[in-house]
């Protein structure tokens, strides 16, 4: 891992969850870092999302550390908003910062009163063991129903010199775009400002986090915090910055995907390509009908090359096209031809239908230029299993 210049971590068991593991994380830039993010789209929307938005606004796209706890999601309580405002005084008061520069982030169980304490007296002891070692202790702090951690890094190489991008995310179920149900925090050591990661944070979302689905569900907690130390002091110039995006948009793109292969109950990671479209949404909204179909997702679990899912859900994205232009290839296999069936070898399609990754592309023969891709996973009795039981 390539950890950016110009950040410290830690992470503390604070008692929040049923067993001891660690559940609450801090991360701190050396000076407070420019920063940009996106949250849920959710009407209902968690008391850590409202204060983190509102704290970005009033420190003018600044962050000087961000507070994670797992295992409560802080939402639809009746001191919700006490326990974010209290836990960010807490953390602001031990780093010597102001409050509006903590940036609170929560996931975990909905509906369950959060004691702040938990949090706070926490907070010491994470102040005392920041490291610029810990990256991954906290990336372990914050997944819940995660099986493995998340993390990805880059290292790009500019004329004033190598700036580092790394990132962590949490995510397996709730999943869905706008955004993908997950807190996600991605770092660099170069200099740029707010409104340049903004921008950057705009592209790599749609085509990342906005681009994942699981099971349809979106959260009230979804958090993605993209930050700038400027540790490097390489200062992009305008070529480099949009290098610099594009390498941004790899690791959000990575870790979107690594969510997708954890989705909860999934033994497959499943991208969905739409090609050939009159534009880039048409093709969007066609991969994400595909991604979504709990009919397709089924098929993929069960080793079913059954493209008439596909072709269905296809159909009932709301793009309008004609049956007759679309070829489907499963594993690079041509299963339909001009919207019928082809001749291909089942048995051996089945075997490669077993593999951990499995591709489905939509090609429209129109031939336009428009094309989407869409990260998703296989549905197994094991997200039954796993979700009948969540709270307990």
């Amino acid at each position: 891992m390539k950890i950016p210049l110009g950040f410290r971590f830690a992470s503390a068991y604070a008692g929040i969850r049923k067993i001891e593991k660690d559940d609450v994380a801090l991360i701190v830039p050396d000076q407070p870092a420019n920063a940009a993010a996106v949250f849920t789209t959710n009407m209902v929307q968690a008391a850590p999302v409202r204060l983190a938005r509102q704290n970005l606004k009033t420190s003018k796209g600044q962050v000087g550390a961000v507070l994670i706890n797992a295992g409560n999601a802080n939402c639809a309580t009746r001191t919700g908003d006490k326990v974010a405002e209290t836990s960010c005084r807490a953390v602001a008061k031990a780093l010597k910062l102001s409050a509006p520069l903590v940036f609170p982030a929560s996931t975990g169980v909905i509906g369950v009163e959060l004691k702040p304490a938990l949090l706070t007296k926490a907070v010491p002891k994470l102040v005392e063991e920041l490291s610029p070692e810990k990256f991954e202790a906290v990336a372990s702090a914050i997944l819940t129903t995660d099986t493995r951690m998340k993390t990805a890094s880059e290292e790009v190489q500019f004329n004033d010199g190598p700036v580092r991008i790394a990132g962590m995310t949490k995510g397996s179920g709730m999943i869905h775009p706008n955004m993908a149900t997950t807190l996600a925090f991605v770092m660099t050591d170069a200099v740029v400002t707010p409104k340049t990661l903004r921008e950057i944070l705009k592209t790599g979302t749609e085509r990342s986090f906005n681009s994942l689905t699981v099971d349809g569900d979106m959260s009230t907690n979804d958090t993605l915090l993209l930050m700038a130390s400027g540790a490097s002091q390489v200062k992009p110039l305008a070529k480099e910055k949009e290098v610099l995006g594009e390498v941004i948009t790899w690791v959000l793109e990575s870790l979107a995907e690594q969510i997708a292969a954890d989705g909860e109950g999934a033994r497959k990671l499943v991208v969905v390509r739409a090609v050939g479209f009159k534009t880039s949404e048409d093709a969007r909204r066609i991969a994400r009908a595909i991604a979504n179909s709990p009919l397709v997702k089924t098929a993929i679990a069960g080793n079913d090359p059954n493209w008439g899912r596909i072709l269905t859900a296809a159909g009932y994205a709301g793009v309008p096209f004609d049956p007759s232009d679309i070829d489907v290839e499963l594993q690079k296999v041509m299963v339909c031809t001009s919207g019928l069936a082809a001749e291909y070898d089942e048995p051996e399609l089945k075997k490669k239908l077993d593999e951990s990754e499995v591709r489905i592309r939509v090609i429209n023969k129109k031939n336009g230029k428009g094309e989407a891709r869409f990260f998703t996973c296989d549905l197994t009795e094991g997200y039954i299993r796993i979700n009948g039981s969540y709270r307990t």
